[in-house]
């Protein structure tokens, strides 16, 4: 798990719930992990008496100063008579990341201390060929590989270093060496390689001591050398007041109508926004998680584009009126979408496809298969077409609709069965299920409904035409033949089979909530009010934790056989989202304020929300941040305070 995320959208640093960095990612969000996952630690040698912050004896408190990416961390060791508090941040607009450490005398004598920054990288995701050495010129360390380098200083400058071999024989690291209070390394070593720096000072009874530590990123040495004396000149505190600033007015650079929104969730909605932002790469890709620990229970990690999450996350930044990220996201859409006219499982940040499950052959039948999930595609349309409606930026939007809207909306109109109307098979979007799935039908329909108003726009009435009927009929056909009388609510999904639609499948899935929220449905309709009546009885679940899970017997990191599965904050959000749509009062969004509060109170200290929660204990459950979780609160109080406008 991920606490405290810092980011600027090329580098991001992420701690864990010790206050140790975990993962240093440089370039690019999401990609090249420098430290593979490994804890970089943080000690103090205190009168003799050495301790790492990440031991027991210490209380931590990880969280961020109010509407900033600058953290706000106590950490307390009553034994030792010390507190400490810390400020990270990324530079807003340089790669550099900073850190601010008051160490604070508890006791009435004048002591002795010193405090250690370990660096463990794993330069490119592997220790083979790693460099640590001290440069005289820039008087700091230097760690780098071919085109990475990450130098590191301090202010006070630090007293005394070491480099060393780490995880080679039985040599442990630098930061082993650290723990008698002298730093005694060599200068230079290569191979599998990590540093230590030693800051010494003293401190008066009951007094203070305030100094900085920096991790400068860059592609080589001129360039992180000469960032390293930038900040010198600038004085960090400076760059660290400039970068708390531009968060500040980042985040609230529009004027939002909180309406009776409580102050707590109007808090709550724009630590939303900023932890948003640290999970998205400024050239475009908004990443699903960047958090390494879930590598070692799959072999695979979440820090990948998968366009059905980006779009989500676009139509939240777009109800918030931030268009920047989103034209990055939508244009790097239109360069990596396939020549068909649909998108692949899963991107690397740099636009590169990712790892993947979706076969593309069927070995038993010996057929080519379309590898996808269509709503991933269907979904990039459907966000575009918000975008539109909301800035008007019509010469964006032309470019986009020439080269992605186009070829996507042929492909799903045609991508379907002649006799049902209904899209063919393609993944669902947990991804674990092939079949004609309810969730991506009304995607289908919302995509080819938007790009039937972007042809509109652009007087192609034709296509307009064509898409529409497609759209329609797709609904006529959910109507037909994913509603079942005998259930009296929607079919999760069918399949085919020899010209056939077999394999009804009644499992109760809270995605469901797709026939009302992509408008093939209205909220009142009988046959949503049924299916979100079943959701409602059978997801939302009776534990003092609550929360709804995804579907029946979810057993994706199933935690116990107590529930059907564990919480997960969007499908929380999406029952919320079905409240505030069937609204005919103000009194009737009394329930999507207690879910929304639900959301809020379920974050872990900082404002951090995971994938999912132990439905037992309300601990974070796979990874955090989860960028859809933040993506689908966002979405969910805007959906609110326009209802609650509505209804006044």
């Amino acid at each position: 798990m991920r606490d405290i995320p810092v980011g600027n959208g090329s580098l991001l640093i992420n701690f864990d719930d010790k206050y140790q960095i975990r993962d240093i990612y440089f370039p690019h969000v999401g990609q090249e992990n420098h430290t593979a996952g490994f804890p970089s630690r943080f000690g103090l040698w205190i009168d003799g008496t050495f301790s790492w912050i990440a031991d027991n004896t210490w209380k931590r408190e990880l969280k961020y100063i109010d509407e900033s990416l600058v953290t706000d961390v106590d950490l307390t060791n009553e034994a030792l008579a010390i507190s400490i508090n810390c400020n990270d941040t990324v530079a807003s607009h340089d790669n550099i990341y900073l850190r601010r450490v008051t160490v604070r005398n508890l006791g009435g004598t004048a002591r002795q201390a010193r405090l250690f920054f370990h660096q463990d990288f794993r330069i490119y995701e592997n220790a083979v060929g790693d460099t640590a050495y001290y440069d005289p010129t820039a008087q700091a360390l230097v760690h780098y590989k071919k085109h990475r380098y990450f130098l590191i200083n301090s202010l006070p400058h630090f007293h005394n270093f070491a480099t060393g071999r780490k995880d080679f024989g039985d040599l442990e690291g630098t930061w082993r060496d650290a723990e008698d209070g002298i730093l005694n390394g060599a200068s230079t070593t290569e191979g599998s390689v990590d540093s230590t720096i030693q800051v010494n000072f003293d401190l008066e009874p009951n007094g203070e001591n305030v100094l900085f530590y920096w991790i400068v990123a860059g592609t080589s040495l001129d360039e992180v050398t000469r960032l390293d004396a930038h900040i010198l000149e600038s004085r960090p505190q400076l760059y660290l007041d400039y970068t708390a600033n531009y968060w500040r007015a980042w985040v609230n650079k529009n004027d939002t109508e909180s309406g009776d929104l409580p102050v707590e969730l109007l808090d709550f909605y724009k630590r939303s926004l900023l932890i948003m932002h640290t999970q998205i790469d400024y050239r475009g890709a908004i990443l699903a998680a960047n958090d390494s620990d879930v590598t070692a229970r799959a072999t695979d990690h979440y820090s990948y584009l998968w366009t059905r999450d980006g779009a989500f996350v676009a139509h939240a930044l777009d109800s918030a009126d931030y268009s920047s990220p989103t034209r990055s996201f939508f244009d790097l859409c239109s360069r990596i979408v396939h020549a068909n006219g649909y998108f692949l499982q899963k991107y690397n940040p740099d636009g590169t496809i990712a790892s993947g499950w979706h076969s593309s052959w069927d070995a038993s039948m010996k057929q080519a298969l379309v590898p996808i999930q269509e709503d991933a595609t269907a979904l990039v349309l459907w966000a575009l077409w918000h975008h539109y409606e909301n800035y008007r930026d019509i010469e964006f939007c032309h470019r986009m609709y020439r080269k992605m809207v186009v070829p996507c909306a042929d492909f799903m109109a045609q991508f379907r069965d002649a006799t049902f109307k209904l899209p063919l098979p393609s993944w669902n979007l947990w991804e674990n299920r092939k079949g004609i799935h309810t969730f991506t039908c009304a995607t289908v329909v919302a995509g080819l409904r938007a790009a039937a108003r972007f042809a509109s726009l652009f007087a192609e009435t034709d296509r307009a035409a064509t898409y529409e009927d497609a759209a329609n009929e797709i609904v006529g056909a959910m109507r037909e033949h994913l509603y079942s009388n005998e259930a009296e609510r929607f079919l999760r999904s069918v399949n085919l089979q020899d010209g056939r639609l077999v394999e009804a499948d009644a499992t109760v899935d809270s995605s469901l909530f797709a026939t009302f929220y992509f408008g093939c449905f209205a909220a009142h309709d009988p046959m949503v009010t049924s299916t979100m009546e079943a959701i409602e009885e059978k997801l939302l679940l009776r534990t003092h934790i609550g929360g709804v899970a995804r579907f029946e017997n979810d057993d994706y990191v199933r935690v116990t056989q107590e529930t059907t599965g564990n919480p997960w904050f969007i499908c929380t959000l999406w029952l919320a989202e079905y409240y505030i749509a069937s609204a005919t009062t103000k009194d009737d969004l009394a329930k999507a304020l207690e879910l929304l509060k639900w959301t809020a109170d379920r974050a872990m200290p900082s404002g951090v929300l995971a994938e999912q929660l132990n439905p037992l204990t309300g601990e974070p459950v796979s990874v955090s941040p989860l960028t859809w979780s933040h993506s689908t609160f966002v979405a969910a109080v805007h959906s609110y305070l326009a209802t609650s406008r509505d209804l006044d």
